[in-house]
């Protein structure tokens, strides 16, 4: 799954668990270090596409920061990836005229 991916990456939130002691989410640590480095800067390149500078924008006005932006709109990535592998699609983005109507 997409899911499975993202850990893989290292790009899924971890959970810290100690006996009933439950810490919250944190970014992982492990993870394919290589594939990482390459959704993170593909995340990073894909801030001139419109529709991902709006997503990194909607998590930055959630409070999230500059790095942990980029992190989801690369855990989103990943999702698309895995989408174009399963159904063997090249990608295809959505036309600029549809992106005025949505907006």
């Amino acid at each position: 799954t997409s899911g499975h991916l993202a850990a893989y990456a290292g790009l899924a939130p971890v959970t810290r668990r100690s006996g009933t002691s439950i810490r919250g989410e944190h970014p992982p640590k492990g993870g394919n270090k290589q594939l990482k480095r390459a959704f993170f800067l593909s995340a990073f390149a894909a801030l001139s596409d419109p529709l991902s500078r709006a997503y990194y924008d909607r998590k930055r006005a959630e409070g999230k920061k500059h790095n942990a932006a980029l992190i989801c709109l690369a855990r989103r990535r990943v999702d698309v990836l895995h989408a174009m592998l399963r159904t063997q699609t090249p990608y295809q983005p959505k036309p600029a005229e549809k992106l005025a109507l949505a907006a």
